[in-house]
């Protein structure tokens, strides 16, 4: 990482550079630039096909994108030379659907990507494996297979699984949309541990609350363009500068 220690503490950890993307003719992303400092709380709202999921999926290249280049750390994604899948391994990324193996016990599924791709012994992964584990509060479901437990607990799991790989970023894909309302708690709560702790984190969510509590900053994003990029209590704010567009996504969302 000699790019990133020259650069110095002060380079943002993920820094979007004018992405755009296209599936076919249709164009998904267009110019999407935006910088998340170490330590930052980022959130990216908008309706629902406005290119979110979309733009978080191409940090850790999940999504190919045709123009520009995302950096994390110091490392381009752009680069032919990068290794995508050691970068992946690097930056934790937490979907909206789990993503646990449903074969594999709770414990299975925390080590299986430490051995394979850190190359950990099992011992060492199941050492660290269940103290994310019981960071996130659930040390008693460890032999348990996921389709024993709630889709908070599957999430929770996924939130360690991904901890446990001692990610230097984390990425959250709508993390409680597939959770009952009475699940969505106890996943924002680790989250917010998170934050506290500093972890650098960038959450694509519709939770509002979770967003002025926690982020330092908010992307609203519209047909696939980022239309506002400001300090969270600015875009919480009555201010004529924000967008008509985020102003009435805003009035909608926060009536519910």
């Amino acid at each position: 990482m000699t790019q990133n220690s020259a650069q110095g503490a002060s380079a943002p950890m993920i820094d979007i550079r004018q992405i755009s993307k296209w599936y076919g003719d249709f164009q998904v992303l267009t110019d999407c630039s935006t910088q998340i400092a170490r330590g930052e709380v980022v959130v990216v709202c908008g309706p629902s096909g406005s290119g979110k999921s979309t733009l978080i999926k191409c940090v850790n290249a999940l999504e190919p994108f045709q123009k520009g280049d995302v950096v994390v750390d110091g490392t381009s994604i752009a680069d032919p030379k990068t290794n995508l899948p050691k970068l992946r391994a690097r930056v934790g990324m937490v979907f909206q659907h789990f993503e646990l193996f449903p074969h594999l016990t709770v414990t299975d599924n925390l080590t299986l990507a430490q051995i394979k791709v850190l190359g950990r012994s099992k011992a060492e992964a199941r050492e660290k494996g269940l103290l994310y584990l019981d960071r996130v509060g659930l040390s008693m479901h460890k032999e348990k297979f996921p389709g024993q437990l709630s889709g908070g607990q599957q999430q929770r799991v996924a939130i360690a699984r991904a901890l446990a790989m001692d990610p230097i970023a984390m990425l959250f894909d709508e993390p409680t949309s597939a959770l009952d309302p009475e699940m969505v708690g106890e996943v924002l709560d680790v989250m917010v541990k998170l934050a506290e702790e500093g972890m650098t984190m960038m959450v694509v969510t519709h939770e509002m609350g979770f967003a002025r509590k926690v982020s330092h900053r908010v992307v609203f994003m519209d047909a696939g363009r980022v239309v506002e990029d400001c300090p969270t209590p600015q875009f919480f704010s009555t201010s004529e500068q924000r967008s008509e567009r985020a102003a009435h996504f805003l009035a909608k969302i926060l009536q519910h």
